[in-house]
């Protein structure tokens, strides 16, 4: 509008030989872009009328051209917004089911589960993306809180499609199972027959690296099994550790090549202690000089933070440290150990 104004202004005070006019061929075009089948018409029509009163003025001037080219201009901008529209519309839906989507796979936690305080944080590779293939989960059992945190090899709807498939059985077998071992061995089965289902090349070619955690209804132990997944860190006493697994676990996908032998570790633990599990997009995140982000070192100087607050820090510091961008999807659990003199073991407190 202020283009259509200005161009005005300037075709009726300057001299004749200087065809301002012609500019508004691009009003109705630019305003396609942003409004409108409507409103982008009646301003083509606005235009058709000022170079009409213009003809008046200056008789010999040719621009029954300049009306034509835009009303031409105009019917190819109504046209153009209309598909503008049509596309913007099914961006929102696609982006409903996106969201939908992952609200079933990575479905909000409740700030406390059992006797831990927990928070979560997924941070999408790419801007636009609403799901990927990094996971997480919490449940409050017979057998303490257990957690799943894990990574799917590769990208896009079929990563989503085995990252779901791992985390609906562990939603199941977390109740159902003693054991981390006899979990494992279920989610193995599921991805396994996700895969047999679904025969792709891309599915073939997947693994899936887990960390399986439970803390006890106590929470005075943590046993973890790692399945190839990057090592949770713990803060005790104000000192940090890297709770390495002392002896390997088959990957997803992998058990039936290299045998199901899963080694479970635990440690003693007390109330106030920290834990920060995560994804190997933390790790791997890159500053401009190509150096990884030092997430030991940067874990040593948060001892007193609480989980809401530690992945407010974490997100804000890999930004930084990435230039603002990531190179691959983000996902971690920060989990505080509470007294349980002041909870009741095995339920969830709202969020």
């Amino acid at each position: 509008m202020i283009l259509t104004v200005v161009v005005t202004c300037l075709a009726f005070t300057t001299p004749r030989q200087v065809a301002f006019s012609r500019i508004l061929t691009a009003a109705p075009a630019l305003a396609a872009s942003i409004w409108t089948v409507l409103p982008t018409v009646l301003l083509g029509a606005a235009c058709l009328v000022i170079m009409i009163a213009l003809s008046l003025v200056y008789p010999d001037l040719g621009t029954w051209y300049t009306v034509g080219a835009i009303a031409a201009v105009t019917l190819a901008a109504a046209y153009a917004s209309h598909i503008r529209i049509s596309r913007e519309q099914a961006l929102i839906q696609v982006r409903l089911v996106a969201d939908a989507a992952q609200k079933v796979l990575l479905r909000p936690l409740p700030s406390r589960v059992g006797c831990v305080e927990i928070e979560s944080m997924y941070l999408a590779a790419e801007a636009e993306a609403r799901i990927g293939g990094d996971f997480y989960e919490a449940v409050s059992t017979p057998y303490g809180v257990r957690l799943l945190i894990g990574d799917v090899r590769g990208k896009g709807l079929p990563a989503v499609g085995a990252a779901a498939a791992v985390v609906n059985c562990f939603r199941e077998a977390a109740y159902e199972e003693s054991d981390l071992c006899s979990i494992v061995r279920r989610m193995e089965i599921s991805s396994t027959r996700h895969i047999d289902t679904f025969p792709t090349r891309e599915l073939s070619e997947h693994f899936t690296t887990v960390l399986l955690a439970e803390i006890s209804p106590q929470c005075e132990r943590l046993s973890l099994l790692n399945c190839g997944h990057p090592p949770p860190l713990i803060v005790q006493d104000g000192k940090l550790h890297v709770l390495d697994p002392t002896a390997p676990s088959p990957l997803l996908n992998l058990a039936t090549l290299i045998g199901d032998h899963y080694s479970i570790d635990t440690i003693t633990c007390t109330p106030g202690d920290q834990l920060l599990f995560y994804t190997d997009g933390i790790i791997e995140s890159r500053n401009a000089k190509g150096e990884f982000f030092p997430l030991q070192d940067w874990m040593r100087r948060q001892t007193s933070a609480r989980p809401r607050e530690l992945l407010h820090r974490l997100h804000r510091d890999l930004l930084r440290h990435s230039g603002g961008g990531l190179d691959d999807d983000i996902a971690a659990l920060a989990v505080r150990l509470r007294d349980t003199s002041t909870c009741t073991a095995g339920h969830s407190a709202p969020a």
